[in-house]
């Protein structure tokens, strides 16, 4: 015979959040250590971390500091703003938050933290189940906590944060270096992106400078709006048409790039001299030589951008 799970109300069985659960907590602690697969020992109640205190305060099996935080309700902004707060003023490394009813931008909230590495953070449901007319028991579930996965989409993110300052640098010193040979730049400021452009004169038409891991573009993108895939293939031709010109007058051979279903086109031109992720003692030679690219690319294709009508 295989009895029915019958969940009953947290406060029916445990009246009161601190003198009820804790208590219990304190003695049931291989419970959650279960249900988390985590060692927990040595649990103390009500723990002083500053002018607040924390539910629970328990070791793992390393010796590092476990604060616990029960909220026999649905999880709300207080709480995980008092869970952060006791890690920092414990110097935990692991934060438990025990809730009846997690909500999802809490879920959310709790994950975006496992990314950023800083301690390993569960999210909890507490839940009181009787089968038939058994004495109740506590179910916990995890709702989410540190794993492979968020440990992975933190370091992408942090990588994705670090290009973006690195960029930055790059694009700064590489204005700096432009505005002592040319005017061309003059106009622009450091971006976190991996291109900046300046207008060609010519409504659509836009020079832009892209910067890779380890290699680098200056090029024409002709871009006239939405719907503008015939113009844009048009005004391409057109410059086309004078190709030996203007690939003599550049100095050498450029890609003139239009594909069908793409309504960009571009007059392209690869600076293989290296990328903002190589070290930074290259960067003046992988700048001058875009610099140098980008002001003979602009010099070629003026007369003809002039003639576009």
């Amino acid at each position: 015979m295989i009895g029915k799970i019958v969940r009953r109300p947290l406060r029916e069985v445990w009246r009161h959040e601190a003198l009820d659960f804790t208590t219990w907590l304190v003695e049931n602690i291989d419970v959650l250590s279960e249900a988390l697969d985590l060692p927990l020992q040595d649990a103390k109640r009500e723990q002083a971390a500053g002018d607040f205190n924390v539910d629970l305060v328990a070791e793992d099996d390393s010796g590092s500091t476990v604060v616990i935080e029960n909220q026999l309700e649905k999880s709300n902004h207080d709480h995980l703003g008092k869970v952060i707060t006791y890690l920092a003023a414990l110097d935990a490394r692991v934060a438990i938050w025990i809730v009846s009813d997690p909500r999802p931008e809490h879920t959310k909230a709790v994950t975006w933290l496992n990314e950023s590495r800083l301690a390993d953070f569960y999210l909890v449901k507490a839940e009181a189940i009787c089968i038939d007319s058994s004495a109740p028991a506590c179910l916990f579930t995890l709702i989410t906590g540190p794993s492979e996965e968020t440990r992975v989409a933190g370091e992408t993110k942090q990588d994705i944060a670090d290009g973006y300052e690195i960029r930055r640098d790059f694009w700064e010193t590489l204005l700096e270096r432009a505005r002592q040979k040319t005017k061309l730049y003059n106009t622009l400021s450091s971006s976190k992106y991996g291109w900046i452009a300046f207008a060609s004169g010519k409504p659509g038409l836009s020079f832009v400078t892209s910067i890779k891991q380890h290699s680098a573009t200056t090029e024409l993108v002709i871009d006239r709006g939405k719907d503008a895939d015939v113009e844009n293939r048009t005004i391409l031709e057109q410059l086309k048409s004078h190709k030996a010109d203007i690939e003599q007058k550049f100095g050498g051979p450029l890609e003139w790039y239009q594909q069908e279903g793409v309504r960009l086109c571009r007059v392209i031109h690869e600076v293989k001299v290296g990328g903002y992720r190589d070290e930074k003692a290259k960067w003046p030679e992988t700048q001058d030589a875009i610099i140098d690219a980008m002001t003979r690319l602009e010099k070629a294709l003026r007369p003809y951008l002039q003639a576009i009508q």
